[in-house]
């Protein structure tokens, strides 16, 4: 057991997602930690008993959940907590949308990005409460950093901004992605996206236009309607 704790320790101050299991039998104590990529550290003494733990901790690792689960197969219980940092929502356009959005979404505990390759946008000065402003195109700044709890807002309403970054969210894990547009710019997003091979069912993740339609006008109330939208995804899923 000792020899899990450094790891627990790096993991969280990396800010890396994992869980631990353990088996109620024997007195409470870890035994187990499984990564978000199904390794393991440790053991509860049986090989057996390490997988199904496993399989057990994998659907609410990614959830970021906790709960006691009985195995009906095994006959015992394990207490599976999950440790994960908060969520990403990345914002790509340094937009006065994102300048609300950003301060709505750290208030219920998302970690906030915003992405803008444009100076005069992605300003300290715009932009002094977030937790990282990137300066970058956005397919350079979203690439290898999305996971399964991030959520995408494309705000920019410029076609050479939002399209990679809707390229790579496509090809991501992410549990949102929103576009912002009207009907008939959303339309023609989607018709480039098809000429590059993109498939129905991945078209079909893009919330467009952005938001829960609330009759929304102002730049702030565009931000409620669409963390709203993220919160109502979030827990569907």
């Amino acid at each position: 057991m000792n020899e899990l704790y450094p790891e627990m320790r790096a993991a969280l101050r990396a800010g890396r997602s994992f869980a631990t299991v353990t088996l109620l039998a024997t007195g409470g104590s870890v035994k187990l930690l499984v990564w978000p990529d199904g390794q393991i550290m440790g053991s509860l003494g049986d090989a057996t008993l390490d997988q199904r733990a496993c399989e057990a901790a994998l659907p609410l690792l990614t959830h970021g959940e906790s709960r006691i689960v009985d195995h009906p197969d095994l006959t015992v219980r394990f207490f599976i907590e999950s440790f994960v940092p908060p969520p990403t929502l990345f914002m790509v356009g340094g937009v006065h949308i994102s300048i609300a959005l950003a301060a709505m979404a750290r208030v219920v505990g998302f970690r906030t990005v915003v992405v803008d390759a444009r100076s005069a946008f992605a300003s300290s000065e715009r932009f002094a409460g977030v937790d990282e402003l990137l300066l970058a195109w956005p397919d350079e700044a979203l690439e290898g950093r999305i996971d399964s709890r991030s959520c995408i807002a494309i705000l920019t309403h410029d076609p050479k901004l939002d399209d990679p970054a809707l390229r790579v969210a496509l090809n991501s894990p992410a549990r949102y992605i929103g576009a912002l547009g009207s009907p008939t710019t959303h339309h023609r997003r989607l018709e480039r996206l098809r000429t590059e091979g993109f498939a129905e069912a991945a078209l079909a993740r893009i919330h467009g236009p952005i938001g829960l339609s609330i009759g929304a006008r102002t730049p702030e109330e565009i931000a409620v309607s669409i963390l709203a939208q993220i919160v109502q995804v979030q827990r569907q899923a």
